[in-house]
């Protein structure tokens, strides 16, 4: 393994600005190699998808190339990746589509560790179809998500469950998880959106029918991504414009694209295949080797963390769990959270607080809806960036 930080570092102008990014859970930094593809993008001869112009064969090409490199980060068939506005949005389309095929009686099985935009468009759709939702809980202590089998029968027809929790990092046994969810004949759903940026994917390991990511929080621009086998896809007819194709994975893809977007996608996926320049074969081995790289990076700045954190009065990691990403949820025994935010941010720290979205997994720790501090980890964060962190909390608490 060869991972330069510093090398990184030097491809994100934000980071010129001196901020110290622990926001990355949120939406990561964007490399000068995605803003450049975007903005190539923008200012070529562009138009709506065809062979007989030169704006067509462009637009066509960036899908197609986009298609094919994210497919390569997750290990999926380039023919099963669908783009659009946003996972949520994805996840909404794809519930409303599967929940047409469900009955009253049937059920399905979300979690509490999970984000929202892997419960709500579920529990939406099975209310509306007069299915049951089972909920699958975690243990607050150690933030551990419980075993999904007993809450499996014959009726279960989809468990949505996240590849690693926005909130506390928990990554959940994926391929336990699947191979329980299948033996009760129902498909499996994974919001990889944290996932993806910190750890090496494989959509077939994973055990997952459906995964879904955001490219913004993998150094990419705002857009969705959903991934399956496009043998399924086939099988789902979602509502679409009566013009619109009804080839897969287009069908499911509303309007046209957002070219520039996908453009960006693309650039996002290759610099991410470079993170580790002794990396070498094709770019899915290349993609594979430099998010191993990163998890190895991103490790020992966590634990860093951790150990400092333990340290000081009144502090509390409440991420717990044997497998997570460098994601932390800290609490403060005699201060709020949001003030935390507030001191460093003062001091050119972004380390936000809140629920993020993950309403369910907060309200269980018994935070609420206003959650708490939350330290994320990225590619590019470093042993400064990790120092000034640790003054800056330090002095909050007055240590």
């Amino acid at each position: 393994m060869s991972y330069d930080v510093a090398a990184v570092r030097s491809r994100f102008p934000a980071l010129r600005a001196g901020i110290a990014h622990f926001d990355g859970p949120g939406g990561s930094q964007v490399p000068d190699a995605v803003a450049g593809a975007v903005a190539a993008a923008m200012t070529s001869p562009l138009a709506n998808r065809g062979t007989v112009t030169s704006g067509e064969r462009a637009a066509d090409a960036i899908v197609l190339g986009a298609r094919a490199a994210t497919a390569d980060l997750l290990g999926a068939d380039p023919r099963g990746i669908v783009f659009g506005r946003s996972m949520t949005a994805l996840t909404f389309d794809l519930a409303r589509t599967l929940a047409a095929t469900w009955s009253p009686g049937d059920e399905i099985v979300v979690t509490r560790l999970d984000h929202d935009a892997n419960i709500r468009p579920w529990v939406t759709a099975a209310q509306a179809a007069g299915v049951t939702v089972r909920w699958l809980d975690f243990d607050p202590a150690t933030t551990e998500l419980d075993d999904v089998t007993p809450l499996l029968s014959d009726r279960t027809r989809l468990v949505a469950v996240t590849g690693a929790s926005n909130l506390v990092g928990t990554r959940p046994d994926l391929p336990a998880i699947a191979a329980a969810v299948h033996a009760a004949g129902a498909l499996f759903m994974v919001d990889g959106v944290h996932l993806t940026a910190h750890a090496p994917i494989d959509l077939a390991a994973t055990g997952a029918d459906f995964y879904a990511c955001s490219p913004y929080k993998f150094l990419g621009p705002h857009c969705g991504v959903l991934a399956a086998d496009p043998a399924l896809l086939e099988t789902l007819r979602p509502a679409k414009l009566a013009p619109s194709s009804d080839a897969v994975p287009e069908r499911f893809e509303l309007g046209t694209l957002p070219y520039e977007l996908l453009a960006g996608t693309t650039a996002a996926v290759e610099f991410l295949a470079a993170l580790d320049p002794s990396a070498t074969g094709d770019r899915r081995a290349r993609l594979q080797a430099s998010m191993a790289a990163v998890e190895e990076h991103e490790r020992p700045l966590r634990e860093r963390i951790e150990t400092h954190l333990a340290a000081l009065p009144g502090v509390t990691v409440r991420s717990r769990a044997a497998r997570r990403t460098p994601t932390l949820l800290v609490t403060f025994d005699d201060r709020d959270a949001a003030d935390a935010y507030r001191h460093l941010a003062e001091r050119r720290i972004a380390a936000p607080a809140s629920s993020f979205y993950a309403l369910e997994c907060s309200r269980r720790l018994g935070l609420g809806d206003t959650g708490s501090l939350r330290i994320g980890l990225a590619c590019y964060t470093d042993d400064a960036d990790v120092d000034r962190l640790l003054d800056g909390l330090s002095d909050f608490v007055g240590a």
